[in-house]
C-alpha cells in the first residue's frame, strides 16, 4: 500500500499479488485515500498482533512438550535397557537391528 506521484496529483494503491504477477488496485486520493490508509494501517497492525500472539502461543506449547520430553528420556532409557537384558537373558541377539532368537546347531 502506497501513495504514488502520477502526473501532479498524489494517488492511494493498494498492491496485492495474483500468482507472480502484482497487482495495483486504485484506493483514492485525498482525504478518501488518507482514510482508506488509517484503516490499511490499523489492519495491519491488528493483523501483525494476532500472530504475534499465536506465535507466542506456539512457542509456550513447545517449551510445555519439551518439558514433558525431558521427563520421559530417562523412562524410555530404563524401558530400553530393561528390553535389552530380557532379550539377552532369554537368548535373544541382535540381527540388523531386529531382536531372533538365537540358533543352537543345524537343524536336521
Amino acid at each position: 500500500m502506497a501513495w504514488e506521484k502520477r502526473g501532479k496529483g498524489l494517488y492511494y494503491y493498494r498492491k496485492y499479488r495474483v500468482g507472480s504477477k502484482v497487482i495495483s488496485e486504485y484506493v483514492g486520493a485525498g482525504a478518501v485515500g488518507e482514510m482508506v490508509e488509517k484503516l490499511d494501517l490499523e489492519e495491519r497492525r491488528q493483523k501483525d498482533q494476532k500472530a504475534k500472539q499465536e506465535r507466542e502461543q506456539i512457542e509456550a506449547m513447545r517449551e510445555y512438550f519439551d518439558s514433558i520430553e525431558n521427563i520421559m528420556n530417562p523412562v524410555e532409557d530404563n524401558i530400553k535397557a530393561l528390553t535389552k537384558a530380557f532379550y539377552l537373558v532369554n537368548d535373544y541377539h541382535t540381527h540388523k537391528g531386529q531382536w531372533r532368537k538365537k540358533r543352537h546347531g543345524r537343524r536336521e
